[in-house]
């Protein structure tokens, strides 16, 4: 910790005025405090804001301290977190440890023993960044190469990644433009047994059916006009590592009966050759194109589409993963600020509704542009709604959700609104029927996303799980035996 750059801890307790005393302990000491009392405001904080140590209080209301731990896990798996205990919950606190806790400090506690420890999280938190500098230094990888988010389908790609990269299988990464298919080969092959290797990546929809049988598998002097000197080719340029072929599902029949041979014998001969070389590669490939699709139509070779297919990993779309919109948009935010040597600017909550709001058709590498726009165009610190409305997206909810609410909650109250109308419901029924029209349309609104809808209605999600169970809506999204939305 430096005097330059105070290290910043996070308090997360809905002990209101122990967090007004910690924290002025905490400040005395040169740290720089914040406060959640909601285990929502503290996730959502961790997953946008840097933090070097967070003290966690193990019972916050009807909260299980142990699940917001894993909370803070999947959005910043190093930032240590010291769980704050009463004496006779030392079991949960040494599970807590278990799970990944920094370490745990029973109440009532001394300053000085507190103290000690926030400081040694807090260093051995920043040793821990450096050696990973140092890693990412010594082996290339920097940030824009990681697979970001917290959302459940980007955790399954993770796990999917861990399974398969240390073997040697072929991998078929699908998914729509955007949405980070060459991050998980890289995942792989950084993984795998092979990642001091090359990785080689090309782009088989950009070069002629001629152009990309040379590249990838070579030619010898005098092989074709223009062949004035030998090439390798990428086959041979990955040798030992991995070779990555983007947009596979474009290769012309040439090329696709050569990439058989490759996966079927691990052999292939440069153009104007008769001598074999040794494809000593694993190969990943990445389409958006439907493969099975394009065998039935017979514009891919169905036994080359097996031998990719061996493990398929699908990259979800953006709009499925919505959770990780905040998320990526702030480091978007950072990464374009140092790009373009200007001041970060912080997203308003409007800005920020909009984006979740936003279907995100070009997937992350929109939102990526989007908000690199927005740093160019900010000229006062904050990103407003409108500044994203004057490059395309944002503005208010639109008018045919509102008008779907409004007849909504219409239906639920019109039998009580006239005078002629019989007796009032219970309050209790009341509110249940408008609860019940609440809950449909903010699942409606957020295309059956449980976690999004809870944000829109402004509860944490334990909350929004215990409404839906209380109205008989399966926690999938939708009504009990109605698998529409997932």
């Amino acid at each position: 910790m430096s005097a330059k750059s105070p290290a910043r801890v996070l308090l997360v307790d809905d002990d209101i005025e122990l967090c007004e005393l910690l924290a002025v302990r905490l400040e005395a000491s040169g740290y720089l405090v914040s406060a959640d009392h909601t285990t929502a405001d503290a996730l959502r904080r961790v997953g946008r804001e840097h933090v070097d140590a967070i003290l966690l209080d193990l019972h916050m209301g009807n909260d299980d301290g142990l699940d917001v731990l894993d909370g803070i896990r999947k959005r910043s798996l190093d930032v240590p977190v010291i769980i704050l205990t009463a004496h006779g919950s030392i079991d949960s606190a040494v599970e807590a440890t278990r799970r990944g806790a920094f370490g745990f400090v029973t109440k009532p506690f001394q300053d000085v023993e507190l103290l000690q420890k926030i400081r040694h999280a807090v260093e051995s938190f920043h040793l821990r960044c450096e050696v990973a500098n140092l890693r990412r230094i010594v082996r290339g990888t920097s940030d824009d190469e990681r697979l970001l988010g917290v959302s459940p389908g980007i955790e399954h790609v993770r796990e999917l990644i861990a399974r398969v990269a240390p073997t040697k299988a072929t991998v078929l990464i699908t998914g729509e433009s955007g949405t980070g298919k060459e991050l998980v080969a890289r995942a792989i092959h950084d993984q795998s047994p092979r990642a001091n290797g090359p990785f080689v990546a090309v782009n088989c929809a950009a070069l002629s059916p001629e152009l990309l049988e040379s590249t990838l598998f070579g030619h010898t002097k005098g092989a074709f006009t223009g062949a004035v000197a030998e090439h390798e080719g990428l086959l041979g340029a990955a040798r030992k590592g991995t070779i990555f072929l983007d947009e596979v599902g474009e290769t012309p029949p040439a090329v696709q009966a050569k990439l058989l041979r490759v996966l079927q014998e691990r052999r292939y001969t440069k153009l104007g050759s008769a001598t074999e070389q040794e494809a000593d590669v694993r190969v990943l490939a990445a389409t958006n194109r439907d493969l099975r699709q394009e065998v039935l139509e017979k514009r891919f070779r169905d036994d080359l589409f097996y031998r990719l297919h061996i493990v398929p990993i699908a990259m979800p779309p953006l709009r499925q993963r919505r959770e990780d919109i905040v998320l990526l948009a702030e480091i978007f935010l950072e990464r374009s600020a140092a790009g373009h040597g200007v001041a970060v600017p912080r997203l308003s909550g409007e800005a920020l509704a909009a984006l979740e709001r936003h279907p995100f058709p070009g997937n992350v590498r929109e939102l990526a542009n989007i908000v690199e726009a927005a740093v160019l165009l900010c000229s006062t610190g904050e990103i407003s709604v409108e500044q994203l409305e004057g490059i395309g997206i944002g503005g208010p909810a639109p008018a045919s959700e509102v008008d779907d609410f409004d007849r909504g909650i219409e239906a639920v109250l019109r039998p009580y609104a006239s005078a002629e109308a019989a007796a009032l419901p219970p309050m209790r029924e009341a509110r249940d029927a408008f609860e019940r029209a609440y809950v449909d349309t903010a699942l409606a609104r957020a295309s059956g996303n449980v976690a999004l809808a809870a944000k829109l209605a402004g509860r944490n999600r334990t909350d929004f799980y215990d409404l839906l169970r209380r109205h008989g809506r399966s926690t999938s999204g939708g009504k009990k035996g109605d698998s529409r939305i997932e």
